[in-house]
């Protein structure tokens, strides 16, 4: 049946344009936006997913440039420790040569000063965006942004990475070790506290006078063992070797003394005065005597840790007797241990007397030690911000491959399709026209 009131052909037609239109404004859409999800309308799951995703890259980027910021502070931490460890260690070298008999001491000490200073200025250089981790102005841990963690309930938390400053200050106050000034009663107290092998302590000296106050003697081939009786703080142990075999700047050797002092703190027990009595006594024999002499000094064991005993030469040697002077004194004053306080024991080194020097050999090492141990610390750090800082740039290129698989339009797809589209529009107007035009066919009929 044919109408004029009712045309379903065109109907059909126009419907199926409709569709066509609609379909190719969303190919046109996604060709020119190059998204297939470019809004929730278009699919809601995977919008909602994209954005959280996306908002999750943006925070990783603020994550890359606190990473950046933290690696950078480190970085001149390292590089400052590595340059005040080489600073120390020419240091030790003029230390060294201040044990050598026949040398300029006050020189010397001149040039150490002279790099004290320049540890000083290393160390107030050392920060990076006014942030100095080596100034011992704060122990608070610098943390270091590093990730944002989102648990399968949504919620997100923040990692850190700790790292822990270091004092390297030169201007830390510390305190020098003072000698004490008061004789115990009598020779049997003072042996009561320092006791050598074949002789008694000299109570009533109040200084060593060479040749005349010897405790005793270390003949070649022998040994004296000291024995440390008891401690209270301020107790002063003196030990002095007279007619040593000492190093020359000239590369030959010299006869003279040396003096190792200690004054006890008030934690230290007998095993701690003994061992820092030897440490001194080896320090010097390492750095200001010739090896073929074998002079050597060790610590007790076992239930001997509170001795310390002195060899001179070896079965080979043909050294002189070891004049040997020991002394006790209370009332002293404790320094400053060298392992607090950072680099402050620099300002109790002081080379121009014979204690002096001993001293200074022990506290550079332990002052190289920490300056070290600092270096390596933020290097450590340093390294772990650069993994994370690698792990968070690629975390962030798989985040944006994720998104893009999930709301990229398949270009060569888009296009295949649109141009398919395009040829069903044509062919839709080309329908619809002919769906119009079957009407007027009805005229035919009254004529």
């Amino acid at each position: 049946m044919s109408s004029i009131l009712t045309n379903n052909g065109a109907m059909v037609a126009l419907q199926t344009l409709k569709s066509i239109n609609n379909d190719l404004s969303k190919t046109q859409s996604m060709i020119s936006t190059g998204k297939d999800v470019a809004s929730a309308k278009d699919n809601a799951s995977v919008w909602a997913i994209s954005k959280v995703m996306e908002s999750d890259v943006k925070g990783f980027k603020s994550i890359s440039d606190s990473l950046s910021l933290g690696e950078s502070t480190v970085a001149v931490a390292r590089q400052a420790s590595e340059s005040i460890t080489d600073l120390l260690t020419d240091m030790k070298s003029k230390i060294v040569a201040a044990q050598e008999e026949n040398v300029d001491r006050s020189k010397i000490q001149t040039d150490i000063e002279a790099l004290t200073d320049q540890i000083t200025s290393v160390v107030g250089a050392a920060q990076f965006n006014g942030l100095n981790l080596i100034d011992g102005s704060s122990s608070d841990a610098l943390g270091v942004l590093s990730s944002l963690d989102r648990n399968s309930d949504g919620t997100v938390s923040s990692s850190t990475i700790d790292v822990a400053r270091q004092n390297l200050s030169v201007t830390t106050p510390v305190s020098a070790q003072a000698f004490g000034g008061t004789d115990l009663a009598n020779v049997a107290a003072a042996s009561a506290l320092l006791q050598g092998s074949t002789a008694n302590t000299i109570a009533d000296d109040t200084a060593y006078t060479p040749g005349t106050n010897d405790t005793d003697t270390i003949a070649n081939n022998t040994t004296e063992t000291f024995t440390i009786g008891g401690v209270a703080e301020g107790n002063s142990y003196q030990i002095v070797l007279d007619n040593v075999a000492i190093n020359t700047a000239d590369g030959g050797t010299a006869q003279g003394q040396r003096t190792f002092e200690y004054v006890a703190t008030a934690g230290d027990g007998t095993e701690d005065v003994a061992r820092a009595l030897t440490s001194q006594i080896n320090a010097f024999f390492g750095a200001g005597t010739d090896t073929a002499n074998a002079y050597s000094v060790a610590q007790g064991t076992g239930a001997n840790t509170n001795q310390l005993t002195i060899t001179n030469g070896s079965g080979t040697t043909t050294n002189g007797a070891i004049g040997v002077f020991a002394r006790v004194q209370t009332g002293g004053t404790p320094g400053t241990d060298v392992s607090s306080g950072g680099l402050g024991a620099l300002q109790n080194i002081d080379v121009t007397s014979d204690s002096g020097a001993t001293s200074a050999l022990v506290a550079i090492d332990g002052l190289i030690s920490q300056s070290i141990d600092a270096a390596a610390a933020f290097g450590s750090a340093e390294g772990r911000i650069e993994t994370q800082s690698d792990f968070i740039s690629k975390l962030s290129d798989s985040l944006k491959s994720g998104i893009g698989a999930l709301v990229d339009a398949n270009m060569e797809e888009a296009s295949a399709r649109l141009q398919a589209l395009q040829v069903q529009q044509q062919l839709g107007v080309q329908s619809l026209s002919i769906a119009n035009q079957a009407p007027q066919s009805i005229l035919s009929l009254f004529r």
